[in-house]
């Protein structure tokens, strides 16, 4: 059972060792003199972008809502509706009740 369990152990830790030089392969040993100033352009330009499909998003929104509100007005009926349905038979100051000028 000693010798199963050393295998096991030893296995594992090739399979480890492996994995880790793969990952140092991957890694440089010094960043390349423009390093930075290529990671500032990258981040510079998805903010843009950022901004820009925003923009876009709230002009698309702001359209829409406006349109749709345009829309309903003028679908609204023209004749007076029952909470205006009062309003030429209301008493006019200096005048006799129920009559209209």
């Amino acid at each position: 059972m000693t010798n199963d369990h050393f295998t096991e152990q030893d296995r594992t830790e090739r399979e480890l060792r492996a994995a880790l030089e793969t990952l140092a392969d991957g890694v440089s040993a010094a960043p390349t003199p423009d390093a930075y100033r290529t990671a500032r352009g990258d981040w510079l330009r998805r903010e843009r972008r950022r901004r820009l499909v925003l923009a876009v998003l709230i002009t698309v929104v702001f359209t829409l809502a406006t349109l749709i509100g345009l829309w309903v007005l003028n679908h609204a009926p023209s004749e007076p509706g029952v909470i205006f349905s009062g309003t030429r038979s209301a008493m006019i100051p200096g005048t006799m009740s129920g009559t209209s000028p």
